[in-house]
């Protein structure tokens, strides 16, 4: 899947970029910082209540009802699909308390796989797993509570990861169909006004402070029929069909994009720098990743590149900082301009005013001087070297030239 597809499964923005929408959202600013004030007080009561009450409907009924004061709604569709022989649920993942709001619907457990243990674990609402040494320990320790008479039924979220809910589902793992041969799907929409959902690398408790600031959130549950292994049908392809059936009832597409590959775009978008003009072709960005850093890197990368630009003068500079980005070497940086041959990149860098009709304009013999040594690097590190000293020095040669004969100097003076 390309890049912008991968941009549109996951919000990195927190505000709405829609005008009217932010104005909606900066004259409700004041009253959001009061409802989240005054929710985390009743928050801490959910808690309390939620602790000292023993699992039943009527807990549930009170939690949900304090929940909604929260701003956190629950909406069930087709709760009649719900099998009661079924020792697994399986759905999409959205934020950092779906497992919670099933909770408030019905009686479950979803394993913590990663992340805080022990206190933290158990006041999410988590279930602690002992075995969790390794990936084989949890699906053995997970099987055998699948199998056990009497457990609620284990909530799992095969794609690892949120997501905004709007473009596709992520890749599911297949280790969760490894455990039972049924499970039950379940498909969650959630809706908030003028804010996102999450963003990527936000805390839960950034996101439940976020949730307490909105005026609502509204998760709606829709059960599916059960969907059972059929003989022969390897665990990935069960994966894969329960993904489908998901992706059909929620209306959006099943892709190949994994947790990890989150991850990787992720790290690509902080460590990439932001265009600086608007007069270089798309194209020539790379992938497109935009992010406004300012730190250390970015520091050294622009003193690389006024480092090279005292070679290549005619070249902008943020063509020379997103090379510098990739190579992060002034030399190879410098080899890529003077050696590229693709005439896009050579107009975006304005190496075309190196042409001979513009160099006869300011110096006749200049052309035969500017031209590269050899069209190649040698073989031998020092033949590489002697073809880039030249190189450097024909372009100084040809910069002193033009700036003797633009001030009508002498070449005694250029010195």
């Amino acid at each position: 899947m390309e890049t912008r597809g991968i941009d549109d499964m996951f919000d990195f923005r927190r505000f709405p970029k829609d005008g009217v929408v932010f104005l909606l959202l900066l004259i409700y600013f004041p009253v959001g910082l009061c409802l989240m004030l005054m929710r985390i007080f009743i928050g801490v009561h959910v808690f309390l209540v939620s602790c000292a009450l023993p699992e039943s409907f009527v807990r549930r009924f009170i939690v949900r009802v304090m929940c909604s004061v929260l701003g956190m709604h629950v909406k069930q569709k087709n709760p009649r699909s719900r099998d009661k022989n079924t020792k697994l649920y399986i759905c999409n993942h959205l934020t950092e308390f779906d497992h919670n709001i099933f909770n408030l619907v019905t009686p479950c457990n979803t394993p913590q796989l990663e992340g805080s243990t022990g206190f933290v674990c158990w006041a999410r609402g988590f279930m602690e797993i002992q075995s969790a040494s390794s990936p084989g320990a949890v699906g053995e320790s997970l099987q055998r509570y699948c199998s056990t008479d009497g457990t609620s039924p284990l909530l799992l979220f095969p794609e690892d990861d949120t997501t905004n809910g709007r473009a596709g589902l992520l890749k599911f793992s297949s280790w969760p169909f490894s455990l039972t041969e049924s499970v039950q799907p379940v498909a969650l929409r959630v809706t908030r006004p003028m804010i996102s959902l999450t963003t990527p690398e936000s805390s839960w408790l950034v996101e439940l402070l976020w949730t307490f600031f909105a005026p609502f959130t509204v998760y709606h549950v829709s059960w599916l029929p059960a969907v059972s292994r059929q003989d022969g049908e390897s665990s990935q392809e069960f994966a894969n069909k329960v993904q489908e059936v998901l992706a059909a009832e929620l209306g959006l597409v099943s892709t190949k994009i994994t947790k990890a590959d989150k991850a990787e775009h992720i790290k690509r978008k902080r460590h990439s720098l932001p265009p600086l003009s608007s007069n270089v072709p798309t194209g020539s960005i790379g992938l497109g990743f935009m992010v406004q850093s300012l730190g250390t890197d970015d520091h050294r990368i622009v003193k690389m590149a006024q480092q090279v630009k005292d070679v290549l003068p005619h070249v902008p500079l943020n063509v020379i900082k997103k090379d510098l980005a990739k190579t992060n070497c002034i030399d190879t940086t410098i080899t890529n301009l003077l050696e590229s041959k693709d005439e896009t990149l050579m107009e975006a860098t304005g190496m075309s005013t190196f042409g001979p009709s513009k160099i006869s304009s300011f110096a006749p013999s200049s052309a035969a001087t500017i031209k590269p040594a050899a069209k190649t690097f040698g073989k031998s590190p020092t033949d590489r070297h002697l073809s880039l000293q030249e190189r450097k020095e024909a372009l100084y040669s040809f910069a002193r030239r033009r700036y003797i004969e633009k001030h009508g100097l002498d070449e005694e003076d250029g010195h």
